[in-house]
């Protein structure tokens, strides 16, 4: 029988039942963050990810906001390569967006993990595909399998060649990123699947483009048992995007979401909480397990530090923080990954998920956010 009970917390009550929270998704401003333990992170490297389109939709500057991040002595930032940004018509490739952001990490003394794409990469809608490449869209309930797409794979494949060929003389790219949770639907809002073999034509590419750079795939790991479910029967035909990742990348990257919102109620929100659930503890030994009998490695490629409510851009609200991830959730996602360090899960790198909101809240009033990070990278060595 589940668990149901209401606590205070911020002066408003949770209800749980489970891993379900139905809570005010609005919290009050605490200083928590400031008094929890930052575990020390040995030998990973932390850094963050940067999104140009999420940045875009958050109405910030992205020069500006990228500089304000590389200020900070993190080690390691993940770009991507937007395929729709860099050929958004025929006949056309422009770099100058890309370039930029790689010369101030340089500059930075930042190392560079990027994503090629080319089809689907971080920040969403997670799929930027040109559309002179695509007249329509994919039809749902489908792998997408190469041989019924092979305009495309072809266009795909030469986009991967063409932005290697052009960054691979830059020494600060440490590992190339394919694809993002590469054979994974997308939420409520796309049912289609890229096929394995979709993937594999686009890793044949990448290594014969560059052979030098380890090549790092991530995917998404539910950390409660109804996301759990719902993964295993949507990827049950050719497993999920974690399961492919370690068949094919020199680094497998972990996706960590501790709390997802599911639907808003009036004033409140239901949430779920994994963040002590068991039943990720499987899943994520196993990765440990496989990657060091098969000589590779393993990392945080998104750390939940931004939230994760019913809308697609996080809410900003004035004077109050959002439930899904409060600043103290940055320090205590991170901490879990360094305890599994601890337990013999060693992470090549740590990198948060959500900095450019924290340059946001910032600007609104409230760097807790920010301040969080700093006592991450400071207390952490």
């Amino acid at each position: 029988m589940q668990e149901a009970r209401t606590t205070g917390a911020g002066g408003t009550g949770v209800l749980r039942v489970g891993e379900l929270r139905l809570v005010e998704a609005a919290r009050p401003l605490t200083d928590t963050w400031q008094h929890i333990t930052v575990e020390p992170r040995h030998t990973t490297l932390l850094g963050i990810s940067f999104r140009p389109p999420h940045i875009a939709a958050l109405g910030l500057d992205a020069h500006a906001t990228l500089q304000t991040l590389l200020a900070y002595p993190m080690q390691l930032i993940r770009l991507g390569a937007y395929w729709d940004r860099i050929e958004p018509e025929p006949g056309v490739f422009g770099t100058d967006e890309l370039d930029w952001q790689i010369d101030a990490a340089e500059r930075a003394g930042v190392r560079i993990i990027l994503c090629v794409g080319p089809l689907k990469v971080f920040s969403y809608p997670e799929f930027f595909v040109p559309a002179h490449h695509l007249r329509q869209p994919f039809p749902e309930h489908t792998r997408i399998k190469p041989s019924a797409y092979r305009s495309l794979i072809a266009a795909a494949t030469d986009f991967i060649a063409r932005i290697v060929e052009r960054y691979k003389h830059r020494q600060a790219i440490v590992a190339w990123q394919l694809e993002h949770e590469a054979v994974d639907p997308l939420g409520i809002e796309h049912s289609w699947r890229l096929d394995a073999d979709f993937v594999a034509e686009e890793l044949a590419a990448l290594k014969a483009a560059d052979a030098s750079r380890p090549i790092v795939m991530n995917g998404f790991l539910p950390t409660s048992l109804l996301v759990q479910v719902m993964q295993r029967w949507r990827t049950r035909d050719q497993g999920d995007s974690l399961a492919v990742t370690e068949r094919m990348a020199n680094i497998v990257g972990i996706d960590y979401y501790p709390r997802q919102a599911l639907i808003t109620l009036g004033r409140k929100t239901l949430y779920l909480d994994g963040s002590t659930s068991r039943w990720q503890e499987s899943r994520r030994k196993r990765l440990c397990a496989w990657t060091s009998t098969q000589g590779q490695q393993l990392m945080i490629t998104e750390g939940q530090a931004e939230p994760w409510e019913t809308v697609t851009t996080p809410p900003n609200p004035a004077g109050r923080q959002m439930f899904s991830c409060l600043p103290e959730h940055i320090i205590t996602n991170y901490n879990t990954g360094m305890r599994w360090s601890q337990q013999g899960c060693t992470l090549y790198a740590y990198l948060f998920w959500g900095a450019e909101y924290w340059v946001l809240r910032k600007q609104h009033g409230d760097p807790s956010y920010l301040q969080a990070f700093a006592r991450i990278l400071e207390g952490s060595q």
